[in-house]
């Protein structure tokens, strides 16, 4: 490895460990995830599609970036306004971004004609849902050839997001994936160390998927790590409500440490390591779940930043077979009854 690529290596994961989930601030992850009262404002640099990214790819370029970055968001979406306080209101960030991208907002539900990179032609909300942005906001990054090369589903806490930037940016996507870029920063024994959050919804060992969905419910699969202060939001919190816990209980459940070698055998019948299997999935956010129909096919996965309301209705949308009757999330949701804690 060349010498300054070694150097800007270490610093950066430096600075990753200095804020990762161990340290990171509480108000960048807890807030109420309700529908806001009132709709959303853009950061007043983002910028909006004329109808045609291969022109707003073609603009960037002029400028001399590296790409454009398609930000699918909802006028009312808690997540949304908590990625603008964070992420998008540090300075830093901010100006690595614009440094190399322009950023194009879209409605999940808008209806404009918007004609992607490749030349077809789509609404704003059929473009979201051809991304399969099932969370707002969502991210989606082109390379200088009009590639989508890689997609960022929910919001994560600004040290995540900084590395998303940087994976791109730096073009490693191109030789990894961006769990294995983050799990360079991983501190040896650090993630292992501390002790995972203990729930009776959890089944024990041998972690055998395969036979345990043989009784037709649907299989949910924490992947977590020792140390982890989101995890024990998501447990003290979303996962301490009745009406979620309701949900859990027609599922299994099981809880890995995404760097453990702990035994598995997945839901397709592979045998495995938990860290392994982790990788496999492109895991890189603790917690992250994931959820596989009776057959072993996977259904939708949360794996970023989530509150009740979130935590809920993908629950709900497992349990009630909402892939099999609706060709996105998002929109299944909209139907449903709301509610509330």
């Amino acid at each position: 490895m060349p010498y300054a690529l070694a150097i800007l290596l270490f610093v950066f994961f430096t600075t990753v460990y200095a804020t990762s989930d161990p340290g990171s601030k509480d108000s960048d992850i807890l807030f109420d995830d309700s529908q806001l009262d009132e709709e959303l404002v853009y950061p007043d640099w983002f910028k909006f599609s004329l109808g045609d990214l291969g022109d707003d790819l073609e603009e960037a370029k002029s400028k001399g970036k590296k790409g454009i970055i398609t930000y699918f968001g909802q006028k009312r979406c808690a997540y949304c306004e908590q990625f603008f306080k964070t992420s998008m209101a540090d300075t830093d960030i901010q100006n690595y971004l614009r440094k190399h991208y322009d950023l194009i907002a879209f409605d999940i539900w808008g209806i404009d004609d918007i004609i992607d990179t490749d030349g077809k032609k789509y609404t704003e909300r059929e473009l979201s849902i051809h991304y399969k942005t099932n969370f707002t906001p969502s991210l989606i990054f082109y390379d200088a050839d009009g590639t989508p090369v890689f997609r960022l589903r929910g919001f994560y806490p600004p040290y995540k997001f900084r590395a998303a930037l940087q994976f791109v940016a730096e073009e490693f996507y191109k030789e990894e994936t961006f769990s294995e870029y983050f799990a360079r920063a991983e501190t040896g024994e650090f993630f292992l160390l501390g002790g995972l959050t203990e729930r009776e919804f959890f089944v024990g060992q041998p972690y055998d998927l395969k036979s345990l969905a043989e009784n037709d419910k649907p299989t949910a699969v924490f992947f977590e790590q020792g140390n982890c202060h989101a995890c024990d939001v998501l447990h003290s919190k979303p996962l301490s409500q009745e009406l979620s816990l309701e949900e859990i209980a027609k599922m299994n459940v099981v809880q890995l440490n995404m760097w453990a070698d702990t035994p598995v055998t997945t839901p397709q019948g592979k045998k495995m390591t938990a860290k392994d299997w982790a990788r496999s999935l492109n895991i890189f956010y603790s917690p992250s779940i994931v959820f596989f129909d009776s057959k072993g096919n996977e259904i939708i996965r949360v794996d970023s930043v989530t509150h009740f309301y979130r935590l809920w209705g993908v629950l709900d949308y497992v349990n009630q077979k909402g892939y099999k009757t609706s060709k996105d999330y998002q929109g299944w949701r909209l139907q449903q009854r709301p509610i509330s804690k």
